[in-house]
């Protein structure tokens, strides 16, 4: 597995705060930008996460051009299945 970078946050199922902190802190430590990634149900709560910082913490981001795909994973029963994903990158 290959390490991520460090300016990447990976959203999960973790209150959106916790995510939001994350993205502000990284900036405050002189990023000059952040990537959220999330996969499957944790999309909504990436959307939410940059919509947040934008508009309540830091007016001054944009957001850049957006990714989506999809991952092909193995299921607990052996089966493959197909998630979707997105990369959110925020500039300052």
């Amino acid at each position: 597995m290959t390490e991520a970078p460090e300016n990447t946050v990976f959203v999960g199922n973790k209150p959106v705060m916790n995510y939001v902190l994350a993205v502000v802190t990284q900036f405050n430590n002189g990023q000059k930008s952040v990537n959220l990634e999330a996969r499957g149900r944790a999309i909504s709560r990436a959307v939410d996460v940059a919509e947040i910082v934008r508009n309540r913490f830091l007016n001054d981001l944009k957001v850049g051009a957006i990714e989506i795909s999809t991952e092909e994973l193995t299921s607990k029963e052996n089966e493959k299945v197909n998630v979707s994903t997105v990369k959110i990158p925020l500039n300052k």
